[in-house]
């Protein structure tokens, strides 16, 4: 299965920063890269020319976002806004709406179907809920990133629908290093803690892991709607940061806090099945310490980046 023709919505994001320095300049071993990597300013280590790393505004330049987008088989959709960054989290839908109405229009040699659509979404939509979270739970944010990105995955659907678009939600655990406990670290941290003495556990995925899934998943034609992303079990933060040696503080935590937010990873296990270099990373416990080392070998780490670009 040959890597396919891939624009990257969002390339100067913290996700976008990461998977540039994992994927260039080849995105799989042995594999061409045709790669376009969108954003909205020129990237400061860009890879290629004008044409591999286009520099225009999905939503003030939709024409220019259809010709690109119809160079394309598959759109992977990074773009948006989170929390603290002064972005409107509104422009998640519309940045996803504005990728899918592009691959509408897109009219690829030889083909008579739509770019496939991938658009980065967050087990944040989940809220809190127990137990581990399959793509068919029912999705319940309690903050407003989530419900942002819920209210993104629901108009990405109808929209889907509507234009004959394939679109899959990737919602993806957190990510070690981008994350507000390894990447958010400072001194003087405070972690909550509850009842049982725990930390909060959270599911993950290493940085190259990721890019690595993603590598995996851009080729596949059979991908469902929705499909939760991390490595297999939950993380306390608490190992996460003990294994990264960085020191920090315990706090009583709030009512409101989430204790848990385990994403089962059964679908993309199966999913993954025929790739056999991923089987380990898709049936194995992560391990903090694991995670760790992953983090630590991406350098310079992509703090500088800025996300939804």
């Amino acid at each position: 299965m040959g890597f396919p023709v891939t624009v990257i919505l969002g390339a100067s994001g913290r996700i976008g920063a990461l998977l540039r320095q994992c994927w260039c300049p080849e995105p799989s071993s042995g594999a061409p890269a045709p790669l376009h990597w969108q954003s909205r300013r020129p990237l400061p280590t860009a890879h290629g020319s004008p044409l591999t790393n286009p520099v225009l505004d999905p939503l003030a330049e939709p024409a220019r976002l259809a010709a690109l987008v119809a160079r394309a088989d598959v759109v992977l959709c990074l773009a948006g806004s989170i929390p603290g960054r002064g972005g409107n989290l509104a422009d998640n839908s519309r940045l996803a709406e504005a990728a899918i109405r592009a691959a509408a229009q897109a009219r690829r040699p030889g083909s008579d179907q739509p770019p496939r659509v991938l658009l980065a979404s967050s087990a944040a939509v989940y809220g809190n809920q127990p137990g581990l979270l399959a793509e068919d739970q029912p999705l319940q944010p309690v903050q407003p990133y989530g419900t942002a990105k819920a209210e993104m995955e629901q108009r990405a659907a109808s929209l889907s629908q509507q234009l004959g678009v394939p679109v899959t939600a990737l919602r993806i655990g957190n990510i070690a290093g981008l994350d507000a406990i390894l990447g958010g670290w400072t001194p003087g941290f405070c972690l909550d803690q509850f009842g049982d003495g725990s930390s909060p556990r959270r599911s993950y995925v290493g940085p190259q892991a990721l890019a690595r899934i993603l590598a995996a998943l851009l080729p596949r034609t059979d991908l469902p709607p929705c499909l939760n992303l991390a490595q297999p079990g939950l993380i306390e933060m608490g190992a996460l940061l003990r294994a990264a040696d960085l020191p920090f503080q315990l706090r009583p935590a709030a009512a409101s806090a989430i204790a848990e937010v385990g994403l089962d990873v059964g679908r993309l296990a199966r999913l993954l099945a025929d790739t056999p270099a991923l089987q380990s990373l898709l049936q194995t416990p992560a391990q903090a310490n694991q995670l760790v080392a992953d983090w630590t070998t991406i350098a310079p780490h992509p703090a500088e980046e800025t996300p939804g670009s």
